[in-house]
């Protein structure tokens, strides 16, 4: 189970790498383990400003589908296009590839909120 140490967490297991006012979002490998093969991903909220915690989209995997959430609340700047033809990126590379959105970050002090991988890994039991 990788947990890079550079990224930030949050409870419902997307991943946050902050690059100044933008942050990269995706989920972690702890949940793409447990949600098992990813057949799709759905976002259509590109341009749009979403709350934390709103939803930004969903995964689908073989025996289920999930909600994905906003770590942060900002807006939705890009959508990686890779997914569209190649969801199987996220249990690939769910750190790299895999990745999600782009956003902007309109409440910088909403990171101050976030776990640290150490918080992670207590939460899941690793």
């Amino acid at each position: 189970m990788n947990f890079p140490e550079d990224l930030k967490y949050t409870k419902d297991h997307e991943w946050i790498r902050v690059e100044g006012n933008e942050a990269y979002i995706g989920i972690t490998d702890f949940a793409q383990s447990e949600l098992g093969d990813i057949v799709y991903v759905e976002i259509e909220t590109q341009g749009e400003t979403l709350n934390k915690e709103e939803v930004f989209g969903t995964v689908e995997a073989v025996k289920t589908v999930s909600d994905l959430f906003m770590p942060l609340t900002g807006s939705v700047l890009e959508i990686n296009p890779e997914l569209q033809s190649n969801p199987e990126a996220v249990n690939k590379d769910c750190y790299g590839k895999g990745w999600m959105i782009k956003m902007s970050i309109h409440e910088k002090n909403e990171i101050n909120e976030l776990l640290s991988v150490s918080d992670y890994k207590a939460l899941t039991g690793h």
